[in-house]
């Protein structure tokens, strides 16, 4: 993790949290679950579209207390990934492409620290108006900053150059061609573009797919993957996914309906760029199962001859430091860690 991220994220995320609360405490129970029903299905990505998701006030109020928590912890996940490929890199300028409510652009103040040109566009003034609050509410400069912009996203989406372009929880919402359009323009418009989207096989795709179209447009894969060629991932038997641990303040469990401090937010992305990256030598694709002095790790690494980059480790005790390093490593993480290798 880059330095400054370990000791800001906690204090980003807690403030956050407070600003959630501050906004929609009053939010009422019976609008916010029938909002929230209908954005799930949105976010699961059962009903592409062209227009606006969140059409309204209790739309957004809804959609910031049921998903900004878990979109926060997923961006931030990705961006942290992409912190660690480019250690000596920070955005100056920061591009987040139907950003909504601005969760992404509070995960890029959690990993980065000093000056930073921070725009945010959305087809929604309700997301845009209320991000903005929550913005004004936070003691960052950047954030406070910020420009909201009403922007249709889709064909024809012009983006100014910048060093970073964030798009999460967007490409789903978007017809095939509108999809193949916002990343083309990302890709022309950031020297460095990061792709989220749920940790479904449906979401997966869309990330592969637009991988692929980063990759022809002249963009190396930063993480999680350790290579440039194809994934080696057979569709439909499987889908990379990595998972973000999000707190639930009493807020977020009434409006989710759930009873535990915690959940496991599920996503797919990819992060790649124009300048040098140090892609992590092989990365963990699964949990790590924990046996008895045996750690077993599934990992992607580089693809050799007729190795196709996926395997699978098995770490002993006879391994000494990496044994472990194998049992405190979590799902996502490069392996081995640099202290080790």
């Amino acid at each position: 993790m880059n330095a400054s991220a370990s000791a800001s994220v906690p204090t980003t995320a807690e403030t956050l949290r407070t600003a959630l609360g501050w906004l929609l405490g009053g939010l009422p129970p019976k609008q916010a679950t029938a909002a929230v029903d209908r954005l799930i299905a949105n976010y699961r990505g059962r009903t592409p579209t062209d227009a606006p998701v969140l059409r309204d006030r209790s739309d957004v109020a809804a959609y910031a207390a049921y998903r900004m928590p878990a979109t926060f912890e997923a961006v931030r996940s990705a961006l942290d990934a992409l912190a660690e490929a480019a250690p000596g890199w920070s955005p100056a300028s920061h591009v987040d492409v139907g950003g909504g409510t601005g969760a992404a652009i509070w995960a890029a103040d959690a990993i980065w620290d000093g000056p930073r040109e921070t725009a945010v566009l959305d087809w929604a003034e309700p997301a845009l108006a209320l991000g903005k609050e929550l913005a004004a509410s936070s003691g960052s400069q950047v954030l406070r900053g910020a420009e909201w912009r009403r922007a249709v996203i889709g064909a024809g989406l012009a983006l100014p150059d910048t060093e970073l372009v964030t798009v999460s929880y967007v490409l789903g919402e978007l017809t095939p061609e509108a999809r193949r359009a916002v990343v083309a323009e990302a890709a022309r418009a950031g020297q460095a573009v990061v792709l989220i989207e749920p940790g479904t096989p449906e979401g997966y795709l869309r990330i592969r797919e637009a991988r692929d179209q980063l990759i022809e447009a002249g963009l190396k894969v930063a993480a999680p993957c350790p290579h440039d060629g194809t994934c080696p991932i057979e569709v439909g038997q499987d889908w990379c996914h990595f998972s973000a641990r999000v707190s639930r303040s009493s807020l977020h469990r009434q409006v989710k309906g759930g009873s535990l401090p915690y959940e496991d937010e599920k996503f797919s992305y990819v992060a790649a760029a124009r300048f040098p990256v140090e892609p992590a030598p092989s990365r963990i694709t699964r949990r790590p199962q924990i046996r008895k002095g045996l750690v077993l790790l599934e990992l992607c690494g580089p693809q050799d001859g007729d190795s196709s980059g996926l395997t699978r480790v098995n770490v002993t005790k006879r391994h000494g430091d990496l044994y472990k390093a194998a049992r405190d490593a979590d799902w996502g993480q490069e392996w081995p860690p640099a202290a080790t290798s």
